[in-house]
């Protein structure tokens, strides 16, 4: 062997070691790109803290609909309707509001529904119609506070 020779396999080795220093430091570098994002920032937690449960709860918890009743002949005016579950009002005998002697109202007259979004009124097609501040019901409405329902002779106030 030569001078020559060995000076070429010495840098020919020095050559591989250089390479593979290269190669781990690529290998290394791309790891370390593809998972920042895993670790090194905080991510937001599924579990919540008591107090934002309870308040998430609050949001979506369905609020029972309270009913003055203004005029009727079969309520006692005065009185107060809570309706905490979707209510069939009408003068058939299942019905969860009966007015059984109001000559216009339809046996399934229309559903009271209480939502996480509010009061909702529905008309189940009655004949004479249901009312929301004297105007006829054309399709679902949402109630507000101190809004006058009619179903045929009954007038129901939501508080």
């Amino acid at each position: 062997m030569t001078v020559e020779a060995l000076a070429t396999d010495e840098t020919l080795l020095i050559l591989k070691i250089a390479f593979l220093v290269l190669l781990y430091g690529f290998i290394i570098l791309v790891v370390r790109t593809a998972t920042k994002d895993i670790g090194g920032a905080p991510q937001e937690s599924i579990v919540l803290g008591a107090a934002d449960a309870a308040a998430m709860r609050a949001e979506l918890e369905v609020r029972p609909g309270r009913f003055l009743v203004v005029a009727s002949r079969e309520l006692r005016e005065g009185s107060t309707i809570e309706v905490s579950a979707p209510t069939v009002v009408g003068r058939e005998a299942g019905s969860g509001i009966t007015l059984d002697g109001d000559e216009f109202a339809s046996a399934r007259h229309a559903r009271i529904e209480p939502r996480t979004d509010g009061v909702w009124i529905h008309d189940l097609g009655s004949t004479n119609g249901t009312f929301v501040n004297g105007t006829r019901l054309q399709k679902a409405q949402a109630l507000r506070p101190r809004d006058i329902v009619r179903i045929g002779e009954t007038e129901l106030q939501l508080q």
